[in-house]
C-alpha cells in the first residue's frame, strides 16, 4: 500500500507543471443539425447549445482536453396530415462528454480531434381526427468529430466543427457547428 501511495504522490509532482499549465474554457455553439431517424427519415434543422472544457498541454504542440456538452436542436420532419394521419420525429435535447486530442498549428490555432458518450433524445407524435400521441426516448451513443479552433486575443477563440454521432435505436446525426468561446 505504501508503494502505491509513493507511485501515486510522484505522479501527482510531475504532473503538477503539466497542470499549472491547463487552462478551463466555456463557449456557446450554433450551426446546421441533420438527424437521420431509423436510416429513412431526416430532418434538417438549427443547432444550439453550450460547453465547458479543460485543456492540458502534454506538449509544445499536442494537447488533450476533456469537454462536457449541453445542445438542442429544431430538427423536425412531419409526414401526413392532422385528418388522415399525421406523424412527426422531433430531436430534442443532447448531452456529451468528449475527449480532445490535437496538435498546434502556429501560435494561435489548433487542430484536434474528438471522441466520446452522446445521449440525445427523440420525440415522435402521432395525431388523426381521433386520437393524439406523444413519446418520447433518450439514446446512448458514440460521437466523433474534428474541429479548428483559432484565437481571438484576450482569451477569446473562434472554431468550427464535425460532428457525428451515432445512437442506438437507429438514430443518428450529422453536424457542422461554428462556436464562440472564452478561456481562463
Amino acid at each position: 500500500m505504501k508503494k502505491i501511495t509513493l507511485a501515486a504522490a510522484a505522479a501527482a509532482l510531475f504532473a503538477m507543471p503539466a497542470v499549472a499549465n491547463a487552462q478551463a474554457y466555456v463557449q456557446v455553439t450554433g450551426g446546421y443539425d441533420n438527424a437521420s431517424y431509423f436510416d429513412d427519415v431526416n430532418s434538417d434543422g438549427f443547432d444550439y447549445g453550450a460547453a465547458a472544457g479543460y485543456e492540458l498541454p502534454v506538449s509544445n504542440a499536442l494537447f488533450v482536453g476533456v469537454e462536457a456538452t449541453v445542445a438542442g436542436s429544431t430538427g423536425k420532419k412531419c409526414y401526413g396530415d392532422a385528418d388522415t394521419g399525421r406523424l412527426c420525429m422531433k430531436t430534442g435535447r443532447d448531452l456529451a462528454a468528449v475527449v480532445r486530442v490535437g496538435t498546434n498549428v502556429g501560435a494561435n490555432s489548433k487542430l484536434y480531434v474528438l471522441a466520446g458518450y452522446t445521449n440525445g433524445r427523440v420525440t415522435a407524435s402521432y395525431e388523426d381526427a381521433d386520437m393524439k400521441m406523444k413519446a418520447s426516448g433518450n439514446g446512448d451513443g458514440l460521437r466523433l468529430g474534428a474541429g479548428f479552433e483559432q484565437d481571438l486575443g484576450h482569451n477569446m477563440f473562434g472554431k468550427i466543427e464535425y460532428r457525428y454521432s451515432n445512437y442506438e435505436g437507429g438514430f443518428s446525426r450529422n453536424q457542422a457547428l461554428a462556436g464562440f468561446g472564452i478561456k481562463f
